[in-house]
């Protein structure tokens, strides 16, 4: 192997060189070139965006990927140049073993028809997951590993070379100002026997070798200013476009939102759809089973009211709305057997003398009555009796 010895050595002594000078810096021993504060802005703005890049990249992949050790995979796929083997989504793999359990369990059947339909469902929505996958990893998450693997990468390079040229032109000063201060001296006192080299120049004065090494020295820094201000320029021309950077991470995230909604959106119309079909053929076997209530509160209000017990009234029963409203409370009979117990989830005050107040983890008894609101129901407690919501309560049994 050939070695340049003499390359090799001025390497050395260039590390060397920019190791004291950072060693001195640190100690407060040494003076050190300040960049201007635009400069300043641009780095730490630089920082600031690759920080959150970072951030929002990694959050992103365990968004579409929730999988640590499908990750895992995807990356040595990519750090091996291979293209990712195509992988079954949750939704798909669950639909499939619908459709797998719906021919054991005879698709003529209701449990078997339906759990065909529900799989179907299942598996648009895992296709529709994987294209989602597919539009965001292309379209937001390879912009942000092209910055972070590319453009950033050439950012730090050539800051870490500026950093270098800033050591190198601080040690030239230092050295240029070692120089002078020993210039004056020996002008001020000559001491031959001290000042001139022991055993090549005889003649030579202090102050003559002094000035030659003031000249190399200031040689040496008007070339460490210049490679300093040339490197200052090339990495400020990358720190600004950093803001290029930022208006295509805004068209990418733009377009990471259309994607999001859009596959959102299919979910949506897939679920109405499935929820809608399953409403119309199994409605004679559970008639409200999937029927959509506007009101806030009664999504679990239809199998409540199946379920209860339905006790019948003093004089007149009715079944509609408005009637329901006059029922008196004190007239309404428990039924004979059937009685439910609750257990009270969140403390109630009763808004009027038709309702019971509620105090949170007690056991009260309920029941239902024909016409009755199905978001209530009548509470008793010892000889207290009442309107009572559903939504405060939790049915034991």
């Amino acid at each position: 192997m050939d070695f340049n010895v003499k390359k090799l050595a001025s390497d050395a002594g260039v590390f060397f060189t920019r190791a004291v000078q950072f060693t001195e810096e640190k100690l407060g021993q040494a003076e050190k070139t300040e960049l201007d504060a635009h400069f300043e802005n641009l780095l730490a703005r630089a920082d600031c965006t690759k920080n959150w890049t970072e951030k929002i990249f990694r959050q992103t992949e365990v968004l579409l990927q929730p999988n640590p050790s499908a990750r895992i995979e995807e990356f040595l796929f990519e750090k091996l140049d291979r293209k990712v083997p195509s992988r079954t989504t949750n939704g798909e793999l669950l639909g499939q073993y619908m459709l797998d359990a719906a021919k054991d369990f005879g698709p003529g059947t209701p449990y078997g028809s339906t759990l065909i339909k529900v799989g179907e469902c299942q598996r648009r929505l895992g296709g529709g997951e994987r294209e989602f996958m597919q539009t965001s990893a292309i379209n937001f998450l390879t912009p942000l590993r092209n910055f972070l693997d590319g453009d950033w990468r050439t950012i730090s390079k050539e800051r870490r070379l500026l950093e270098n040229r800033r050591l190198d032109l601080d040690a030239c000063k230092a050295r240029l100002k070692k120089a002078k201060l020993a210039e004056a001296k020996a002008a001020a006192a000559p001491n031959f026997q001290e000042t001139r080299p022991r055993n090549y120049v005889l003649s030579a004065s202090a102050s003559a070798l002094w000035s030659e090494e003031v000249d190399k020295a200031e040689h040496e820094l008007r070339v460490a200013q210049t490679e300093f201000d040339r490197q200052a320029e090339v990495t400020r021309l990358l720190l600004e476009g950093i803001s290029s950077t930022h208006v295509n991470h805004l068209r990418c995230l733009h377009e990471f939102v259309e994607a999001q909604a859009i596959y959102y959106n299919q979910c949506h119309q897939y679920m109405m759809d499935l929820q809608k079909e399953l409403g119309s053929s199994d409605g004679d076997v559970y008639p409200n089973a999937f029927t959509v209530n506007p009101a806030p509160s009664s999504s679990a209000s239809p199998s409540t009211a199946a379920t209860l017990p339905v006790v019948s009234i003093a004089g007149a029963v009715s079944t509609s709305a408005p009637e329901a409203d006059t029922l008196k409370i004190e007239e309404v009979q428990p039924p004979a057997t059937g009685t439910r117990k609750a257990k009270v989830l969140y403390d109630y005050d009763a808004a009027d003398t038709s309702e019971m107040s509620l105090l949170a983890d007690e056991l009260i008894t309920v029941y239902t009555v024909p016409g009755m609101d199905p978001d209530w129901l009548v509470g008793e407690r010892g000889n207290q009796k009442g309107k009572v919501p559903v939504t405060y309560l939790e049915l034991l049994s």
